[in-house]
């Protein structure tokens, strides 16, 4: 929720600090990027303290810092409070160690798909839900919500949340120690830059979206939540289906057949546009289909990620997941350059296109590595 429940509201907020659109789109980008540092270092610290005491801490921080967000009037304090806000990322990494701590990789599959598909509904309505708050309350009531709900969790995991990691006795520069060999495999590499990719073209919508649907569409922010739902939704769905299906059907014929899926949505909004049908039904219904893909993608990529080195489950989900989220800021920036008033659709759509082409090559890596096994 923290990422996506405010966006409807960036230019309130803009106006609110007096500062270019541009640079609040840094509380985006930003919070992206120092996602990738926090699940850097998480992943070991997990494995050396516990998941229980790494997942208590960043609920306490993650609240300090939306209080933060919350008191200031200056713009740079707040990127500040906001770029903080991303240790809560912690709780992702710390999900997929708990599910491969306690399952084998099939189940994990179906776990995790699961477990995403209860996430996904929080970024299908958080947008609707902050731009209604936007609108009858002021950009701070989503970060009112955010405060409220950091307190939820972090009681929520004091009470409930039991510990599933082996305790190690090594330093976090020893378990740092051990993620050359996680990086000299082949597999590791191939299904972690498929998320990052996957992953990464949802940054894109994320960045470059809110000022598509005010500039290019001219949607107030409550309207703009209820259409950016679509994506959310394909997204939930595919989890689901990921659920569902992929401890029966395997990782590589889920993973190919989201990578179909989001080709068909994709190319189907640049034939709309080309032909001049372009409408926010169109558009944003057609995103359903890039957020279905994903929910097939990921979850099956991600469980091939954390499988290569059973022994260090932690590590390698904070490395996978540094990785993936670095590679989605980059690409979050990217939408700064094709994405501005005038610009229209057709540039972002390209460029989430050539992205699924990388991605592409890498699932028939995934397939030729498999094979050799």
């Amino acid at each position: 929720m923290s990422i996506s429940i405010f966006l409807p509201s960036l230019p309130q907020m803009a106006e609110f600090f007096n500062v270019e659109y541009g640079i609040m789109q840094l509380s985006i980008s930003g919070y992206i990027a120092m996602n990738a540092v926090v699940q850097f270092v998480i992943g070991p610290l997990s494995d050396r303290y516990g998941r229980r005491t790494m997942m208590l801490w960043s609920c306490v921080i993650f609240s300090l810092a939306t209080l933060g967000c919350l008191l200031t009037d200056n713009a740079y304090v707040f990127l500040f409070f906001r770029t903080v806000q991303a240790v809560v990322i912690s709780a992702g990494v710390i999900a997929r160690a708990v599910v491969r701590d306690i399952a084998d990789e099939r189940d994990a599959a179906s776990m995790i798909g699961y477990i995403m598909m209860g996430m996904s509904m929080v970024p299908m309505i958080g947008p609707t839900l902050g731009g209604f708050l936007g609108e009858w309350f002021g950009w701070q009531a989503s970060f009112v919500l955010l405060l409220i709900s950091g307190v939820a969790i972090t009681i929520l995991t004091f009470v409930d949340m039991g510990e599933t990691a082996p305790q190690s006795r090594s330093s976090l520069i020893e378990q740092i120690k051990n993620y050359p060999s996680i990086l000299k495999n082949q597999s590791f590499w191939a299904y972690c830059l498929i998320t990052m990719f996957a992953n990464g073209t949802f940054f894109l919508f994320l960045t470059g979206g809110p000022l598509i649907g005010s500039a290019v569409f001219e949607m107030t922010p409550s309207v703009f939540g209820l259409y950016f739902a679509f994506t959310p939704l394909g997204y939930l769905i595919g989890n689901y289906l990921s659920g569902r299906f992929s401890k029966h059907l395997g990782m590589q014929k889920m993973i190919g057949a989201g990578i179909a899926l989001c080709f068909v949505g994709l190319i189907a909004i640049l034939a709309m546009k080309y032909a001049g049908l372009t409408t926010p039904l169109i558009f944003f219904g057609l995103m359903a289909f890039v957020g279905l893909g994903n929910g097939l993608i990921l979850p099956n990529a991600t469980v091939g990620m954390l499988s290569v080195k059973p022994e260090l489950v932690g590590s390698a989900s904070g490395l996978g997941a540094a990785i993936m989220t670095g590679g989605g800021a980059l690409l979050s920036t990217c939408a700064s350059l094709v994405v501005y008033p005038g610009s229209g659709v057709v540039p972002m759509v390209w460029l989430m296109t050539a992205t699924f082409v990388l991605v592409t090559i890498l699932y028939f890596w995934c397939q030729r590595l498999k094979g050799k096994r």
